[in-house]
């Protein structure tokens, strides 16, 4: 099977921010997050890095604002890691997707118990 040249640079793209936001980043407001997925678009030239926070609402928002004032040291970074012609813009987002699986978990419970 062939795989895309966007899905080889997208696992790229998640093991080497990884390693930024565990390693590389002095940041206090980021706290403790994990990059569960990264959608480079077919050009490479936009990445959406989907960042899961564990922790209140403000400290989720300020992982973000953390990350997304990192963001130009996490592309000076990338360029001297990978060996890409173009290092794509990156956009932080939180992903939800725990908090959808609880709250679907107990409403299946709940049908459960009835």
């Amino acid at each position: 099977m062939r795989f895309k040249r966007s899905e080889r640079i997208q696992e790229l793209l998640l093991e080497e921010i990884s390693k930024l936001i565990q390693q590389g980043l002095k940041d206090p407001r980021i706290g403790f997050a994990t990059i569960t997925q990264v959608d480079v678009s077919d050009n490479l030239k936009h990445a959406n890095v989907y960042v899961s926070v564990m922790g209140t609402d403000e400290e989720k928002e300020d992982t973000l604002k953390g990350l997304e004032s990192a963001k130009g040291f996490i592309r000076k970074s990338l360029g001297k890691n990978l060996y890409l012609r173009y290092i794509p813009e990156i956009y932080f987002k939180n992903d939800n997707t725990q908090t959808r699986v609880d709250k679907i978990s107990k409403i299946l419970k709940d049908l459960h118990l009835e």
